[in-house]
């Protein structure tokens, strides 16, 4: 088969490539420490189910498929990496169906256009959501309805095999672990359902996100007995419904937090939720800013002035930041204070003080995030005046410990400049790959200011070297757990019980 310029394109079968089934099970073992959150698997081992499953880091336009996804926008000219190169292999031809009779695609829905010059029969265009912390549960729904749609079209046209990329989009801002977690929850559902409709499913990944598809696959497609088990301690409580579906336990969201506190409005997405072309039609897809905070800040969406939009945007941030505050500094905070997982402790070897947070103690079952905003706030306004360093212990922590990666997001972005220009280090100690992997996201999309200022350290002896042992008051758990993993080379500090 030629491309546009008459250059073969390699192509790869993808009955070539080793089933999910065939690769080699890693032997992980629960810790004691492990709290197990279900009794049974939801996703119990099928080893027929794994063999239709593929995980390949390659590029999906030289597999020899049925069909391949396009993840791009509403306007189907996305400029990602993947639609651009299956624009320019396709050729011509692509391009001008898309413009005359495909035109546009509504978020969460899918539509099919021929393959033209890649070794693929078709192609199946997608656009996944923008994310924003404030309506996370209906971009879930809108990512969702993207995986399931392209999977309905593959079945309704009789596409044994597919190739299916990432959807949810760094450029769209959707946390990246986030989105594999619904991403393989969904393949996995529809397989159960309809799995005589398809021989191969490959999930295209890049090189990046294969650590994170990596870490998940065993959780929902377990290849033995063992990983079965394992799933019941590390899969996510909330896993769907029967086709992977996020389930809504309360539809009524507030949409603002009004800061005179006068007004409290609250959308039903009851209705609005009920199909995925209707998803496409709102606002937070597109993620214009809120209608209340425009009216409040005295803003036109008309205006077209991103100065305006910008300036509008930080007023109010440092509005809100003002706000939580107040409220800090006057509400009882004694019940987050109370469990211990965030103090100052001590100084390190240039006066610098030292914010001690204890991943372990974070207990997001029993921990209420807006408090916990706020008692940040308040620890750190005075701190964060002058020069600071942060020493997060990450040890023995479970998925119960693991701060939603969307309220870290939004503390990051609530937290005024000085916060993170008098950060002068922030140390992460004891961290697991996962951890670091989220931690490369963050600071490389997220929080690109601080990204020099992160370091991960294997164990306590290296932060010896920028504080003194007397400095540090650590849980006794954690200097234990490090010399079993790490012996005794340092001196030993007291520790706090």
């Amino acid at each position: 088969m030629d491309g546009q310029n008459g250059c073969p394109i390699a192509m790869i079968d993808a009955s070539s490539l080793t089933c999910w089934q065939d690769v080699p099970a890693t032997n992980r073992k629960c810790r004691l420490i492990d709290d197990k959150l279900h009794e049974y698997s939801p996703f119990p081992f099928r080893e027929d189910l794994n063999r239709k499953i593929n995980l390949w880091d390659g590029d999906l336009t030289t597999l020899k498929v049925h069909a391949i996804v396009n993840p791009t926008n509403e306007l189907l000219n996305d400029d990602n990496p993947i639609s651009r190169r299956i624009l320019v292999k396709a050729g011509p031809g692509l391009k001008e169906a898309l413009i005359s009779n495909v035109r546009s695609c509504k978020t969460g829905d899918a539509k099919m256009t021929e393959g033209f010059s890649l070794p693929c029969r078709f192609i199946i265009h997608t656009v996944g959501p923008r994310y924003n912390a404030k309506y996370q549960t209906a971009a879930e729904f809108a990512l969702h309805s993207a995986y399931r749609r392209v999977l309905q079209i593959a079945r309704e046209h009789r596409l044994p095999s597919l190739a299916i990329p990432i959807i949810n989009s760094v450029k769209r801002g959707y946390p990246p672990d986030q989105g594999a977690h619904i991403a393989i929850r969904t393949v996995r559902r529809f397989l159960e359902h309809f799995g005589d409709s398809f021989e191969s499913v490959v999930l295209c990944v890049s090189e990046t996100d294969l650590g994170i598809y990596g870490l998940l696959m065993p959780l929902y497609f377990p290849r033995n007995r063992h990983e079965e088990q394992y799933a019941c301690f590390h899969l996510p409580v909330d896993v769907g419904d029967e086709f992977g579906e996020p389930i809504i336990h309360d539809r009524r969201i507030r949409i603002i937090d009004n800061p005179q506190h006068a007004l409290e409005e609250s959308v039903d997405l009851s209705e609005q939720l009920q199909t995925s072309v209707s998803i496409g039609e709102h606002d937070f897809c597109k993620m214009h800013l809120d209608r209340d905070k425009q009216r409040l800040l005295g803003q036109s969406r008309s205006s077209g002035d991103p100065f305006s939009e910008a300036v509008s945007e930080e007023l109010y941030r440092v509005e809100r930041y003002e706000r939580l505050l107040r409220r800090a500094k006057s509400e009882d905070l004694s019940e987050i204070s109370g469990i211990g997982c965030l103090y100052q402790s001590g100084v390190d070897k240039l006066g610098r003080p030292v914010i001690v947070f204890v991943g372990r103690w974070f207990d997001l079952r029993k921990v209420d995030l807006e408090k916990a905003t706020l008692y940040l706030i308040h620890l750190l306004d005075t701190v964060t005046n002058g020069d600071y360093v942060v020493s997060y212990f990450h040890t023995l922590t479970t998925s119960y410990n693991r701060p939603p990666l969307h309220w870290i997001r939004e503390v990051y972005s609530t937290l005024p400049y000085r916060y993170k220009k008098n950060l002068k280090a922030f140390y992460i100690v004891h961290p697991t790959f996962w951890t670091k992997v989220m931690t490369w996201w963050f600071t490389t999309f997220m929080a690109p200011a601080i990204k020099n200022k992160v370091h991960g350290l294997s164990g306590i002896e290296y932060l010896y070297s920028v504080m003194e042992p007397d400095q540090l008051e650590i849980p006794a758990f954690i200097t234990e757990h490090d010399m079993t993993i790490n012996g005794i080379r340092y001196y030993q500090p007291t520790t706090t019980l």
